[in-house]
C-alpha cells in the first residue's frame, strides 16, 4: 500500500463520525419541524445547507459503500467496492447536477411464481448522490406523510400496519376493499411525480435526470419514460410521495359523522385506508361506502398514471360471506378474519356490550406453504451435508420467519410446522442410514435439551449446536407506532426502545439494546431506524473471549469495523456476527411479504 493510500485510509477511519451524525441529524430535525409548520422557505434553505455540508456527503458515501449490505453490487460502471481513499475522493466529488449514468437491469425471481422482477442498479456515485438527496428530502416528507402509511418509511413495519387494521375492526365488523396497484414502480407518471414533489429547481433537475436515465439490459439501452427504478436508494421514497394523499382523499369524502334514525343517535366512523407500499385496504361498515371508495381511488390513481390490479382487488367482509367470497382477507402475509362466538366467550365493546365475534389474525396459508417449501428445499439440498451444516442453514430461515409472525397468536401454526419439519428430518436421517432402525436414528440425531426430548442437535467442537423450533420462539405484544410520530421528531429514547421491542429483532440483539439503553457501545450515539447493527465480542474469541452476554456488545457496522482494526482481531471471522439475514440473489434487497424492499438508509 502506498503512503498516500495509507494516509487516506487512516483519515477515513479517524473521521469523527459521532460529530458528523449529530450535525446532520440536527439539520434533519430542523427540516422536519419547518415542514410541520409549513415554512417552505426554511425547508428549502436547510435542505440546501445539508446537501452542501461535507458531513452529509461523508455519511451518504459511508452508507452506500460501508454500511449497506448491497455495497458490492455493481452498476453499469462495474464498481463493486471502494477503498477508503476512493471514498474520500467520492465525498469531495459529490455535487448535484443533471448528468447521470443509466441503471443496470437485473432480473430476479419472485418467490412462489414463475415471474421475474426487474431491478435497476445505479452506479456507486449515483447511489451516494441519491443517499445525499434522501437525507434532505425524507425529513420534509416524514412531517407530511399520512399516519396510516407504513411501507418504506423509517420506524414503521408490517406489524404496525396489521396493528392498525386490528384497531379498526376490533369492536366492529366491516366491509373491506383489499386492493393492489398494478406495476406501481414501473408505471408512475414522471411529470405528475415531479409536480407533487414540488421541491427546489436543483433537486427537481436531479430527480428528473434519475427518472429519465434509461436502463442497460445487457448491451442495449432502453429509455425510461415512466416509473421509478426498483434498485435506487431514493426510489422507495419517490414511490411513497407518488401515493401520498390517498388516505386524505378517502377521509375527505367519507369523514366521521353522526346521524339520527327514529330518534336514535347512530355514529358512523370515517372510512379507513391503511397502506403498505402499493398494497392497501379500505375499511367501513357500509358496503356502499367501500364500493364508492374503490371508484374514487381508481380515479385518483389515474392522475399518477396508475391503476388497480383487478386480479388482486376484491370486496370482502371480515365476518360474513359476500358474493360467494369467504370472510376475511390476506394482507402482508397475515390472514385477518372474524369468527362468531357465544355470549360467554365474546369480548365487549367500549360500552361493555358483548361483541358476538372474535378477531383472529394468523399467518396466511400461502405463506405457510411457501415457508415449508423453502425448508424442504434446504433439507433436500443438504442430503450429503453434515448435521451441523444442515442446522446452520435451517436456523436463520426458521428464526426469521417465526420472528415475523411472533406478534400474533401463531402457536398452533408453529407447532404444526415443527411436526412437519420433524418428519422431513426423519426422512433425511433415514436416507443417510437406510439399514439402521428408527430407535438408532432417533438416538443419534435427537437429544434432550431443557426438558425437550426431541431436539435435533449435534456437537460442534465443545459447543452443542441445535435446531431452533418455531414453537420455542416466544410470542410478544407489538405496540403500534404512535400516529404521526417520526424518527426525525427528536424522541430518540422512544425510537431506540421500539427497535428493541420489534418482533423481528433477534432476541440477543433486543437484550443488548436494552442493556445499552439504545446506544452504540463504541460511539455512544442512539441507534436509529435503518442503522446496521452487529454483535461484537469485547474480548475477541481469538484472544480467549467467550460467547456470553458479559462479552457481547452491540455496535454500528462502521463502529464494528473500527473496533476490529484496533483490537487485533482483524481476520477473526468468529468475532463478526451479522444481525441481518443474508439476502437472496442481490444483497441490497430482501423479500417482505412478496414485496422487494431495500435496506438503504
Amino acid at each position: 500500500m502506498s503512503k498516500t493510500s495509507l494516509k487516506t485510509t487512516v483519515e477515513w477511519r479517524s473521521i469523527n463520525w459521532r460529530k458528523l451524525e449529530k450535525r446532520v441529524y440536527k439539520l434533519q430535525k430542523r427540516i422536519y419541524r419547518a415542514s410541520q409548520r409549513g415554512d417552505v422557505k426554511a425547508v428549502r434553505r436547510l435542505q440546501k445547507m445539508l446537501m452542501k455540508s461535507w458531513s452529509a456527503k461523508a455519511l451518504a458515501v459511508r452508507r452506500v459503500t460501508q454500511d449497506n449490505t448491497g455495497k458490492k453490487t455493481a452498476g453499469v460502471d462495474g464498481i463493486k467496492f471502494l477503498s477508503p481513499e476512493a471514498r474520500l475522493k467520492l465525498v469531495n466529488k459529490l455535487k448535484l447536477g443533471s448528468k447521470v449514468r443509466p441503471t443496470r437491469r437485473v432480473w430476479i425471481p419472485k418467490p412462489g411464481t414463475e415471474e421475474k422482477r426487474p431491478l435497476g442498479i445505479p452506479t456507486m456515485e449515483d447511489r451516494a448522490l441519491q443517499a445525499l438527496v434522501k437525507l434532505a428530502l425524507e425529513p420534509e416528507w416524514e412531517a407530511r406523510f399520512e399516519p396510516n402509511s407504513y411501507g418504506f418509511r423509517p420506524g414503521r413495519s408490517c406489524q404496525d400496519a396489521i396493528g392498525a387494521i386490528f384497531n379498526c375492526i376490533r369492536y366492529k365488523n366491516k366491509y373491506v376493499l383489499d386492493a393492489d396497484i398494478s406495476k406501481c414502480f414501473d408505471k408512475i407518471d414522471h411529470e405528475a411525480l415531479l409536480r407533487k414533489l414540488n421541491t427546489s429547481p436543483t433537486i427537481r433537475r436531479q430527480v428528473r435526470a434519475w427518472l429519465k436515465a434509461g436502463v442497460m439490459d445487457g448491451k442495449q439501452l432502453f429509455p425510461t419514460s415512466e416509473g421509478t427504478p426498483q434498485g435506487g436508494v431514493i426510489s422507495p421514497l419517490l414511490a411513497n410521495i407518488a401515493l401520498h394523499g390517498m388516505e386524505e382523499r378517502i377521509k375527505k369524502e367519507f369523514p366521521k359523522r353522526d346521524t339520527s334514525i327514529k330518534g336514535k343517535r347512530i355514529s358512523y366512523n370515517a372510512a379507513q385506508l391503511i397502506r403498505y407500499a402499493d398494497d392497501f385496504v379500505i375499511l367501513h361498515e357500509d358496503i356502499t361506502v367501500v364500493q364508492r371508495c374503490r371508484d374514487i381511488i381508481s380515479e385518483w390513481l389515474k392522475d399518477m398514471g396508475l391503476e388497480l390490479k383487478p386480479s388482486k382487488t376484491r370486496l370482502v367482509h371480515t365476518l360474513i360471506q359476500v358474493d360467494g367470497q369467504s370472510p376475511g382477507f390476506n394482507f402482508l402475509g397475515f390472514k385477518i378474519r372474524q369468527f362468531p362466538v357465544g355470549k360467554y366467550t365474546t369480548g365487549k365493546n367500549t360500552f361493555k356490550e358483548p361483541l358476538g365475534f372474535s378477531t383472529i389474525i394468523t399467518p396466511s396459508q400461502e405463506k405457510v406453504k411457501l415457508h415449508l417449501k423453502e425448508l424442504a428445499k434446504v433439507i433436500d439440498t443438504h442430503r450429503a451435508a453434515s448435521q451441523s451444516k444442515l442446522i446452520e442453514s435451517l436456523n436463520p430461515v426458521i428464526k426469521g420467519w417465526a420472528n415475523y409472525y411472533r406478534a400474533i397468536p401463531s402457536s398452533k401454526t408453529f407447532y404444526r410446522l415443527d411436526f412437519l419439519v420433524y418428519q422431513k428430518l426423519r426422512a433425511w436421517a433415514k436416507h443417510r442410514h437406510p439399514s439402521k432402525s428408527g430407535n438408532w436414528i432417533a438416538t443419534k440425531y435427537w437429544h434432550t435439551i431443557g426438558g425437550d426430548n426431541w431436539i435435533f442437535a449435534t456437537r460442534q467442537g465443545d459447543n452443542l449446536l441445535w435446531l431452533h423450533k418455531h414453537g420455542n420462539i416466544k410470542s410478544m405484544n407489538h405496540a403500534k407506532v404512535k400516529g404521526e410520530s417520526s424518527p426525525y421528531d427528536g424522541n430518540l429514547v422512544y425510537w431506540s426502545t421500539r427497535m428493541g421491542n420489534n418482533p423481528e429483532m433477534p432476541s440477543r440483539v433486543s437484550k443488548l439494546l436494552k442493556q445499552q439503553k439504545g446506544r452504540c457501545a463504541h460511539c455512544k450515539l442512539y441507534f436509529r431506524e435503518g442503522d446496521v447493527m452487529e454483535v461484537d465480542h469485547k474480548i475477541p474469541k481469538s484472544q480467549g473471549g467467550k460467547d456470553s452476554y458479559d462479552n457481547w456488545q452491540l455496535l454500528h457496522r462502521h463502529c464494528h469495523d473500527t473496533k476490529t482494526v484496533n483490537d487485533g482481531s482483524l481476520g477473526d471471522k468468529s468475532g463478526c456476527n451479522r444481525t441481518e439475514p443474508k439476502p437472496p440473489v442481490l444483497p441490497e434487497w430482501f423479500w417482505e411479504d412478496d414485496m422487494l424492499v431495500m435496506r438503504y438508509v
